[in-house]
């Protein structure tokens, strides 16, 4: 590209003086506007309790989401949102590549893991998801929750304790939580839940 000729707009946008880059900004604008309305569009479908009007606008945009992190989510969370928890894995880990320290992107695979039968993955989900927000008390509720399913009381306790600590409210979903019926027999799942009053 030639820089201009005046001297008083040397330093200034490219784009001011070669047609061509200027083109190519208000490409770039106008991708970046279609990304915004669809997502918009989508995320009110999902407000609404319309995922599968926003699954159908998300996929008739299937190359412009597939580079945007946020459109993924909303793709991976449409799915979510009619079961389609398998299909739900792939947007959801795309939005992960793209931007890999967003904890509700790491929760909602680790819900879809969990619900195809990859606990193991839900737990390492979780575990990264802790790693980037350890104050996120839900975090911790829901990976007490996958490491009870999986038999593994210690580490089960571990966090639910930690949730607890972080969150005493999460105390009034316990009792009613199905993922703990693995402890309710345990000694020290007993003592941490009679604290509850």
């Amino acid at each position: 590209m030639k820089p201009c000729d005046d001297a008083g707009q040397r330093d200034s946008d490219p784009r001011d003086c070669d047609p061509d880059v200027k083109k190519t900004g208000s490409m770039d604008n106008l991708l970046r506007e279609r990304i915004r309305r669809v997502r918009r569009e989508a995320e009110g479908y999902l407000e609404l309790g319309m995922p599968e009007h926003a699954l159908r606008s998300l996929q008739c945009r299937g190359k412009l989401i597939h580079g945007d992190a946020r459109g993924c989510y909303l793709l991976g969370e449409s799915l979510r949102a009619i079961n389609r928890y398998r299909e739900a894995i792939y947007p959801l880990r795309r939005s992960l590549e793209l931007i890999p320290d967003d904890i509700h992107t790491w929760m909602a695979l680790a819900w879809c893991y969990k619900r195809v039968g990859r606990i193991e993955r839900a737990i390492t989900s979780l575990e990264r998801a802790i790693d980037i927000e350890p104050g996120e008390a839900i975090l911790h509720y829901n990976l007490a929750c996958y490491w009870s399913l999986a038999h593994n009381p210690h580490q089960a306790l571990r966090y639910l304790s930690n949730a607890l600590d972080i969150d005493g409210n999460f105390r009034d979903f316990v009792s009613d939580e199905p993922d703990f019926d693995p402890l309710r027999g345990n000694p020290q799942f007993q003592d941490l839940t009679s604290l509850m009053g």
